[in-house]
C-alpha cells in the first residue's frame, strides 16, 4: 500500500520567533505563492493571536478574516491552508465559520497539564468546520499513562490529525518512535499522526526520515520550515526532507520553488538573526530543561560551560520544561556561595597588604584614555596593583582579584604572556584551576554575594569586601568608570555584559550605595573620571 505522507511548511508560523512575524507584505506573499508552486500540501500561514493587532506586513493575526487580507489574492491551488493557536491566545469568537474563512484548517498547540480544556476548544473548532490538528507541545514531557489519557480524548474527539510537538529537540530516534508507535497502535485510523521537529540536536532530518520508514497504518504529516528558518536550533529544513520524498517516496515537489524562496525571501532574514545547532540550544536540550534555563545563566557572564552544566543538572524535574526564574536563580545563588575554610588565606593576604598604598585596577576604558593619570600616580606612590578579573596589558600589577569563571581562561593566558611571573592570584571559591591544584590564595566566595542585589556577584564591591574584612584602610581606584546607558564603557568591548547598559542606573547606584557604607572603614579614591562618583552623576 502506497504511503500517505503530507509534507506541510510552517515558515511563516515557526519562522516568525526569529523576526517577531515581520517579514513584510510583499514577502509574505511571495513565499507563499513560492510554497504553493512548489506542491507542499500543508501550508501554515501564521498564528492567530487576538493579543496582537492586525499588521499586513506580519503572520500573526488577532483573527481569521485578517487573514484574508494578507493571503486573499493568491490562489492556494490544492494546498490545504492553516494558521495555529496556542491555546488560551485566541478565543473561539474570534473564528469565524470555515466556509467563510480562507482557512481550511487550524492547528492547536497546549501543553499536557491543560489537555482536557484544550481538546474542549479542539471541539469548538472542529464544529465551526475546520479540519483540527491537535499538537502536543513537549511531547518528551508525557509519560506513557499520560499519552494514553491524551489518546482517549483525541479519539473522542476525532480531529484532522494528532502531532508530536518536540517543543526542545529532545528526541533521539527510539524515543521519538516509541512516541509514534503509541500513537500508531492506539489512535483511530483514520486520525492522521504528525511530527514537528527541532534541531537541538541536528536529528530533526534524521528523525523525519526514521518516522517515514515505519511501516504504519496511519497518514502522516511532517512539519519542515525554509532553510530550517524557526524557533531556538531551527526546525527540519524542507528543502532536504522535500527532496528526500521524491527520491525515496515518489512525491513530486519542485524543489526550485523552494530554493527560490530561501534564496529571495529567507536568506535576508538569516543574515540579520541566524538561527541553527549552537552551544546554547545543545545545552538546554542535553538537561532536558527549556532554554531560558540556559540564557540566564550564560547571560551572566561569569560561568564556564562546565558551571552551566552543573547548575543545569540540580533543576528540578517537574520545573525543567517550564521555566522558573526563581527556581534559577536560587539554584545560580547556591552554587556561587561555593564554601570554603579561607581563614588562613585571609590572614596571610592581610600580612601582605597590610600598610601599603593599594591601586585597583578596573576594565573601563578610562584605564586608556586617562592612562597618564594612572602613571603618574604609580610613580608618586608606588602601589601594590590589584586588577580585577583582567591583566591590563599596560600596567604591571601585584595581584588579580579573580570571582569570574568565564574570565579566568583571559587571565590565564595572559599570565603565561605575563614578563612577571610574580603576578598572584586572589580568586574566589567558585572558580576553579583548568588543572587542579590551588591559586595563591582562595576566599569563601559566599561571604562576598549579595543575594539581596539585582547583580548578586558584582565584582567590584566584592573586592571592596575582602579590603574590608582585611582591615585595609584606604585603596585607589582607576578605570573603575562604573556604567553607562549610551555606549560601552569597557576598554574591550568584549567584556560588556549583556546588562550593563540597562541596568546602568541601578549598578552605579548600587556601588555608590555600598561605598557610603563602608566609608568610615574604608576610603577610596578614584584616579580616573567614575560614576561612582557624586560628582559624575548627571
Amino acid at each position: 500500500m502506497e504511503k500517505r505522507i503530507s509534507l506541510l511548511d510552517c515558515t511563516l508560523r515557526d519562522g516568525g520567533y526569529v523576526n517577531d512575524w515581520e517579514f513584510g507584505h510583499e514577502n509574505l506573499i511571495s513565499m507563499f505563492e513560492r510554497l504553493v508552486s512548489s506542491n507542499v500540501d500543508i501550508i501554515e500561514i501564521g498564528f492567530l493571536d487576538e493579543r496582537r493587532d492586525f499588521d499586513i506586513n506580519r503572520s500573526i493575526m488577532p483573527d481569521t478574516d485578517c487573514v484574508r487580507k494578507i493571503y486573499g489574492s493568491v490562489d492556494a491551488k490544492r494546498a490545504m491552508v492553516v494558521g495555529m493557536i496556542d491555546y488560551g491566545t485566541c478565543g473561539i469568537s474570534h473564528l469565524t465559520r470555515c466556509e467563510d474563512s480562507y482557512l481550511d484548517g487550524i492547528r492547536v498547540i497546549f501543553k499536557k497539564h491543560i489537555m482536557h480544556e484544550a481538546i474542549d476548544f479542539c471541539r469548538q473548532v472542529k464544529e465551526l468546520g475546520y479540519k483540527v490538528f491537535v499538537q502536543l507541545v513537549s511531547i518528551t514531557s508525557y509519560s506513557d499513562g499520560e499519552l494514553m489519557e491524551l489518546i482517549g480524548l483525541v479519539n473522542d474527539l476525532r480531529p484532522f490529525a494528532v502531532s508530536m510537538v518536540d517543543t526542545y529537540g529532545l528526541l533521539h530516534q527510539n524515543s521519538l518512535m516509541h512516541y509514534y508507535e503509541m500513537l500508531d497502535e492506539h489512535v483511530l485510523p483514520e486520525i492522521q499522526i504528525g511530527y514537528h521537529s527541532h534541531n537541538n540536536f541536528q536529528l530533526g532530518y534524521a528523525n523525519c526520515i526514521e518516522m517515514l520508514k515505519a511501516n504504519a497504518r496511519h497518514a502522516v504529516v511532517v512539519d519542515a520550515t525554509l532553510y530550517g528558518m524557526g524557533k531556538s536550533a531551527g526546525n527540519t529544513p524542507i528543502e532536504l526532507l522535500a527532496m528526500h520524498l521524491n527520491e525515496q517516496y515518489g512525491k513530486n515537489y519542485d524543489i526550485s520553488q523552494i530554493l527560490e524562496a530561501i534564496d529571495g525571501n529567507i536568506m535576508q532574514e538569516y543574515k540579520k538573526s541566524p538561527w541553527g545547532y549552537n552551544l546554547f540550544y545543545y545545552l538546554a536540550a542535553s538537561n532536558n530543561c527549556h532554554p531560558n534555563y540556559v540564557k540566564f545563566l550564560m547571560d551572566k557572564h561569569t560561568l564556564s560551560v562546565k558551571s552551566i552544566n552543573e547548575i543545569l543538572s540540580e533543576i528540578e524535574y517537574e520545573k525543567r520544561l517550564l521555566y522558573s526564574q526563581k527556581h534559577i536563580e536560587e539554584l545560580y545563588f547556591q552554587y556561587q556561595r561555593t564554601e570554603c575554610d579561607d581563614r588562613a588565606d585571609l590572614e596571610h593576604l592581610r600580612q601582605e597588604l597590610s600598610e601599603k598604598k593599594l591601586l585597583i585596577l578596573g576594565p573601563g576604558k578610562n584605564i586608556q584614555l586617562q592612562e597618564q593619570r594612572v602613571r603618574d600616580y604609580i610613580d608618586c606612590e608606588h602601589p601594590t596593583v590589584i586588577s580585577i578579573n583582567y591583566i591590563p596589558g599596560a600596567f604591571h600589577v601585584d595581584y588579580v582579584f579573580l570571582c569570574n569563571s568565564r574570565r579566568y581562561n583571559c587571565v590565564n593566558n595572559a599570565l603565561r604572556e605575563c614578563k612577571n611571573s610574580n603576578v598572584r592570584i586572589i580568586a574566589t571559591s567558585n572558580v576553579t584551576r583548568t588543572k587542579g591544584g590551588s591559586f595563591q590564595f582562595t576566599l569563601n566566595n559566599g561571604r562576598l554575594l549579595d543575594q539581596e542585589a539585582k547583580i548578586v556577584d558584582n565584582s567590584f564591591v566584592m573586592l571592596l569586601k575582602v579590603l574590608v574584612m582585611l582591615k585595609i584602610d584606604s585603596a585607589a581606584c582607576a578605570g573603575l568608570d562604573g556604567y553607562s546607558q549610551t555606549e560601552c564603557n569597557y576598554y574591550n568591548p568584549r567584556m560588556e555584559y549583556w546588562f550593563s547598559r540597562r541596568q546602568a542606573d541601578y549598578l552605579n547606584g548600587y556601588v555608590r550605595t555600598y561605598l557610603k557604607s563602608v566609608a568610615e572603614q574604608l576610603q577610596v579614591e578614584f584616579i580616573t573620571d567614575s560614576f561612582y562618583t557624586e560628582s559624575e552623576i548627571s
